[in-house]
């Protein structure tokens, strides 16, 4: 039987500088993004459920990480996000839920409408 990969998209409102960049780059500067997170499970369809997971254990997997920890934040003050680049912020969001999700397959991590970084840890 083929796998399937399920998507839930979650958005959180988020400051920050990138401190590792030279100083006149425009993102040393202190800005913000309207950041955009896809997250894709993989996984066999249970035949009895019809399903691979239930997109309600997505939700709880995600959602209250990023309302605590993410949303309206300078993530540059979030432990583990010091230097918070989408490629850290990808794979800080990949330590925490794959915990509570070992369906997790892959995580896209949006800064504007033309940029995304995926992980798969």
């Amino acid at each position: 039987m083929p796998e399937m990969i399920l998507k839930y998209e979650f958005t959180f409102e988020a400051a920050h500088q990138l401190p590792q960049v030279p100083p006149d780059h425009k993102c040393r500067r202190l800005h913000g993004h309207s950041f955009r997170v896809l997250v894709r499970v993989k996984g066999l369809v249970d035949e009895t459920m019809g399903w691979v997971c239930d997109f309600a254990d997505i939700r709880s997997a995600v959602s209250s990480l990023i309302e605590t920890h993410l949303d309206h934040r300078f993530l540059n003050e979030v432990p583990g996000l010091e230097n918070p680049t989408s490629e850290n912020l990808a794979k800080w969001l990949w330590q925490r839920i794959k915990l509570v999700l070992p369906q997790l397959y892959e995580i896209e991590i949006g800064e504007t409408c033309r940029t995304s970084c995926i992980f798969r840890g």
